[in-house]
């Protein structure tokens, strides 16, 4: 049974990982202020079609829920994704989730607009691809290295 070693430089995939925690704060925090401004109670999770017809506020507090309940939904195969690359390429682990994690910054303040097609910008275009697509590139080559190691 091979030995897993944890790699040099693997603090920089934890910091990666903590700057995800910062964004799902941030996150979070947007949707409990918008939910005060559209005077959506809990446990509500989103205004109905009504209150966002007749609310710009009830809209733009749909929108900054859904960035983050979309965040949510996708950040546990971006932790895994980024744990097994890191394991034999740190450095790219965390440059890819740093990448992913600027991706949905861009996303929640496009989203946070009120105009969903403001969520999909410049910045979410040329930070997404690259970072989701390293991540699971990348570990699925970690994991083939991985295997072949094991043979």
């Amino acid at each position: 049974m091979p030995t897993l070693i944890v790699p040099a430089g693997f603090s920089y995939v934890v910091a990666s990982l903590f700057s995800t925690v910062l964004l799902l704060t941030g996150q979070s925090t947007a949707v409990g202020q918008h939910r005060g401004l559209a005077k959506i109670e809990y446990p509500r999770l989103y205004a109905d079609k009504a209150e966002t017809a007749a609310s710009p506020a009830a809209m733009r507090f749909n929108c900054v829920q859904r960035a983050h309940q979309n965040t949510l939904e996708n950040i546990p195969t971006v932790y895994l994704m980024t744990t097994i690359l890191g394991l034999k390429h740190p450095v790219l682990a965390a440059a890819a989730l740093g990448s992913w994690v600027i991706s949905r910054v861009a996303y929640t303040i496009g989203y946070a607009s009120g105009t969903p097609a403001k969520r999909n910008n410049l910045v979410t275009n040329i930070t997404y691809v690259p970072g989701i697509m390293t991540l699971l590139l990348g570990s699925g080559y970690t994991v083939f290295q991985l295997l072949m190691e094991g043979l």
